[in-house]
């Protein structure tokens, strides 16, 4: 299937509250949706949630003239050549947008071939996930924690099994809030923590001694992403896992983790590590480890749909909660982006089903995106 149009949508919302955690306070969400077009009139659908503008701009320079007129069949080569393009910049916003150039164009090749992206790739390992709930947020006035409670409560009504909530204002509330939570909860809820890489070493190691009677399965990212002499201390004084990688985009950065012994859960973003082909790299080192993978997801329907594609592929490994890794990370928080072809709650049994629809399983009409449009182009025939 030759790809004849290239579309990029810049889209974005500020939820309401905003989203605290340790670090900041997310007042406005943006994202780059791109659109790629087949010959046949079909379409693929890629994301970039970190650097959405910067990514947009390297699409329309420098990897458009790549992929124009190329078969999205050609996976392995076209990723080649636009790693080709990438200079000084392979951990920024250059690799975010071969990410979403290469999330769309599987999603496009196994549309063309009528079959979903892990059929495209060998075929699932399983049909369903854990979903685990990413929220509740810190709250930007009054106690951070206060309100936790009651929304974990609409949570376990949703129907999560597991939820991660966001920690990091001092070790000793944090202690208090999650001791607390695991009362709430029961002994039979996955609970894990989320720090935004908001703390020092020492403090993330006195967080995590203060909420080990919570039986965390895992806390992600207490540090700054690429502190490695850092994470490999917290991994060794703290008791429960160490989770991270979402920050990391080349496939030398994951290496240096995995050989200083850092993360015992391993969460890489395909929006930002080189979509499905960088996930897949990713994946088969952290094998050599054996080290479980599960996707970091926190943007749209998109990434959320092709995150279940990849996850379905992934080793399954054992890490204490109700199903063997992977899980699936679902956006817990009001996201219109996320929910625009309907809820992403879990089924009574905690699990979400991976789609077998072709592609990445989603039939997405841009016209739904134009309340959140903030500004959109085009190249080639689309």
């Amino acid at each position: 299937m030759r790809v004849v149009g290239i579309r990029g949508f810049l889209v974005g919302f500020a939820p309401d509250p905003a989203l605290g955690n340790a670090s900041a306070v997310i007042r406005r969400r943006d994202f780059l949706l791109l659109q790629l077009i087949g010959e046949d009139g079909s379409a693929g659908w890629g994301e970039v949630f970190a650097s959405p503008f910067a990514a947009s701009a390297f699409v329309r320079a420098r990897l458009a003239p790549l992929i124009l007129g190329r078969s999205s069949r050609d996976l392995g080569r076209l990723y080649h050549d636009m790693v080709a393009t990438l200079g000084y910049d392979r951990r920024g916003a250059a690799m975010m947008a071969i990410s979403a150039v290469d999330m769309a164009l599987h999603d496009l090749a196994a549309r063309s071939q009528g079959m979903s992206v892990a059929q495209m790739l060998g075929g699932g390992l399983r049909d369903r996930l854990l979903a685990y709930a990413s929220g509740p947020f810190i709250a930007e006035r009054g106690a951070p924690y206060d309100a936790y409670p009651r929304e974990v409560e609409a949570l376990l009504r949703r129907g999560f099994r597991a939820i991660k909530p966001r920690v990091g204002i001092a070790p000793r509330q944090d202690g208090l809030a999650m001791r607390a939570m695991r009362r709430q909860v029961g002994p039979d809820i996955a609970l894990m923590v989320d720090i935004n890489q908001g703390y020092t070493v020492g403090a993330a190691i006195e967080s995590a001694r203060r909420m080990e009677e919570a039986e965390l399965l895992w806390i992600e990212e207490p540090l700054q992403p690429e502190d490695v002499g850092g994470y490999r201390q917290v991994a060794r004084a703290a008791r429960c896992a160490i989770a991270g990688g979402e920050a990391l985009a080349s496939l030398a950065a994951f290496r240096d983790f995995l050989q200083a012994q850092t993360f015992s859960v391993l969460q890489p973003d395909l929006t930002v590590c080189g979509g499905f082909t960088g996930l897949r790299r990713v994946a088969a080192l952290a094998d050599a480890f054996d080290v479980p993978v599960i996707p970091h997801v926190f943007g749209t329907t998109v990434n959320a749909h092709a995150a279940l594609q990849a996850a379905a592929l992934l080793t399954a490994r054992r890490g204490g909660g109700p199903m063997p890794y992977p899980f699936i990370e679902i956006d817990a928080t009001p996201n219109p982006l996320l929910t625009l072809l309907g809820p992403m709650d879990p089924r009574s049994d905690g699990t979400i089903a991976v789609p077998d629809a072709p592609g990445i399983g989603i039939d997405l009409d841009p016209q739904r995106l134009e309340p959140w449009i903030t500004d959109h182009w085009r190249l080639g025939a689309a």
